[in-house]
């Protein structure tokens, strides 16, 4: 009985100190993929690479608004490496990492908000992030999944990638092109890091 009651007590200990680092950082690094050359899932004039920055920008204006630090891997059109994005997120300590995309497929009917991470404590902001998404914009909910993409499985803090709909999707495509779509998204990502940072 006494080892189990101090499993317990370790469990809550484990479980309290987690929260308790998830609520400690300050700074969020917000990365807009693709740019320059790179333009991401495009059809037609429609280019990733302007929706994800677009709506970067606009999740760091509501962060810093709570209070937030901010760090952007880029401010306007041009080229970074994944490599160089990776470098700028593991300068920050007491911070997390958050990759903005849009999807594409050659499936056209295909549609849909999801949410990747790649380790357990990245797994809790990604599904915080992603419930606040759907609870956003009303759209189809693809979830939160394990995945290996570069720029979150090199990255030394809690981290995500964030894919915003699909571009090769018409009706989600007409749907970013508004901006208040993206102000949706920005504002899902937002309400799930400050969900994450108190623990629940």
């Amino acid at each position: 009985m006494k080892t189990i009651f101090q499993f317990l007590v370790l469990t809550a200990l484990y479980t309290l100190g987690s929260v308790a680092n998830a609520a400690n950082f300050r700074t969020v690094v917000i990365d807009a993929g693709h740019g320059g050359h790179d333009n991401g899932g495009q059809w037609g004039r429609v280019y990733e690479k302007h929706l994800a920055l677009d709506t970067a920008a606009r999740l760091e204006t509501k962060l810093k608004s709570l209070g937030y630090q901010t760090v952007m891997t880029r401010r306007s059109d041009y080229f970074i490496s994944l490599p160089q994005r990776v470098s700028t997120a593991n300068r920050y300590k007491n911070a997390i990492f958050v990759s903005i995309h849009y999807n594409y497929t050659w499936k056209q009917n295909v549609s849909g908000l999801e949410t990747f991470y790649s380790t357990e404590e990245s797994r809790r902001l990604a599904l915080f992030v992603q419930s606040s998404l759907i609870r956003r914009t009303r759209t189809v909910d693809r979830s939160a999944k394990y995945a290996r993409f570069y720029v979150i499985r090199n990255t030394t803090l809690p981290s995500i990638l964030v894919e915003g709909g699909f571009v090769s999707n018409a009706e989600e495509r007409d749907r970013m092109k508004s901006g208040w779509f993206r102000e949706s998204i920005a504002q899902g990502i937002a309400d799930g890091i400050q969900r994450y940072r108190r623990g629940y």
